[in-house]
């Protein structure tokens, strides 16, 4: 690796390390030293889809076309330690709810302007990009272990007496640090002009919505914002759940589904050009549903396996439905339109379908909580049912040609 690729590459690591750092135990720590209900945690994550529809726009508008990159990366994320560390601070939900909306507006940008940074700066994308992507999978699996296994904040004890609190300032220390590194990175000016900058229909999208007349593509679309809902019982739910039942270490588990990703990473373009894209995406929903079932049934004693297999579907879950769906969007989409189809499918997912998953996963949170702590079995079912619901539908309405084997790219 040379010296600007291993640059990058730090900057990557960073980039997720502040993720993984507070995200992955936020549903913990807001059920436990917030006392917050269902829909409270639902509202706390539903913040991530409200920066994934604010972030093409500051992208589009003001980064691509005034300022440096790397100078715009810098200043968000000084800006965001500081929000982190009010995350720290904060006392309670309502305290807390305006600082990481306003975090997760600052941060959502900054996932492009890494990848801005890196493509500009790099000499073979596709050869060079994913080996310096990959540090940030790296990052966000860090993390988990420095929580479980380094400061054991995600241990019983430690939550009961609001230890995860202590995730956000560490987030905030590497934000920090990531801002200041920043400003070391090579420029990545803005473009020449205005004209070569995307514009507002090109960044929501609108240029690629003649693809939504094309059935096959139409079905694939409204499956990809429905299949958000269980995802966002994983994300919300999976590490409460985890550290509610007594599994040791639950942060540090969860890195296992990261591992998981990079491994069918490197499957999934094997498995489209033998069975097409019509059979990844079916492979990817079966695994949601599957991995819902494993969480339900299993338990932290002879069924702990479940748990662990559930965790390590990630990779499945991800990789073959969502990445497969940004090759299928790419091969669909004509030359001119295909960023344009990349944002529309992104601000259809993590935007419009997070959001909804997230709500609806508060909802049944709710509605499945006692006294003495949740029906986990039934909140996990819930997301089976639809996952299965899904599958059926996109099952019998996709009717690609030839399984879509035609629709991969060759580079593939």
């Amino acid at each position: 690796m040379n010296v600007m690729n291993a640059r990058l590459s730090v900057m990557m690591f960073l980039q997720f390390f502040i993720w993984g750092g507070w995200f992955v135990t936020l549903g913990t720590f807001l059920t436990t030293t917030l006392a917050a209900s269902g829909g409270q945690v639902g509202m706390a994550f539903s913040t991530q889809s409200w920066g994934a529809i604010i972030a093409p726009f500051f992208v589009g508008l003001i980064a691509d076309r005034f300022f440096n990159a790397e100078r715009i990366l810098a200043v968000l994320h000084l800006l965001g330690a500081v929000l982190l560390f009010q995350l720290y601070r904060a006392p309670d939900f309502s305290a807390f709810y305006p600082y990481v909306l306003a975090y997760m507006l600052v941060y959502m940008p900054t996932l492009a302007l890494v990848n801005a940074v890196a493509f500009r700066q790099i000499k073979d994308p596709a050869r060079e990009f994913s080996r310096i992507r990959v540090w940030g999978t790296v990052g966000w699996i860090v993390a988990g272990i420095v929580i479980s296994f380094g400061f054991a904040w995600d241990a019983q004890q430690a939550i009961a007496a609001g230890g995860l609190r202590n995730t956000f300032l560490m987030s905030a220390v590497a934000s920090l640090v990531l801002g200041l590194y920043s400003f070391s990175l090579p420029k990545t000016a803005p473009l020449k002009s205005t004209a070569d900058a995307p514009g507002i229909k090109q960044m929501l999208g609108a240029d690629a919505l003649g693809l939504l007349k094309d059935r096959s593509y139409l079905v694939f679309f409204l499956a990809s914002i429905l299949i958000c809902i269980p995802l966002a019982f994983y994300y919300q739910n999976a590490n409460p759940f985890l550290a509610e039942i007594g599994v040791t270490n639950p942060t540090a588990k969860m890195a296992l589904g990261q591992v998981s990703e990079v491994l069918f990473m490197l499957l999934l373009p094997l498995f489209i050009q033998r069975f097409g894209i019509k059979i990844a995406l079916l492979v990817g929903m079966l695994a949601w549903a599957l991995r819902y079932v494993l969480f339900a049934y299993g338990n932290n004693g002879d069924q702990a396996f479940m748990l662990l297999i559930g965790i390590a579907l990630h990779g499945v879950c991800y990789d073959f439905f969502f990445v497969c769906g940004q090759i299928y969007t790419d091969a669909k989409a004509p030359e001119r339109f295909r960023s344009s189809a990349q944002g529309l499918i992104t601000l259809a997912t993590y935007g419009v379908g997070m959001l909804i998953g997230f709500w609806v996963a508060g909802q049944i949170t709710d509605h499945f909580t006692a006294q003495n702590g949740h029906d986990w079995r039934s909140i996990w079912l819930f997301p089976a049912g639809f996952s299965v619901g899904v599958l059926l539908c996109f099952a019998l309405a996709f009717k690609g040609r030839g399984g879509e084997k035609e629709a991969m790219p060759s580079t593939v």
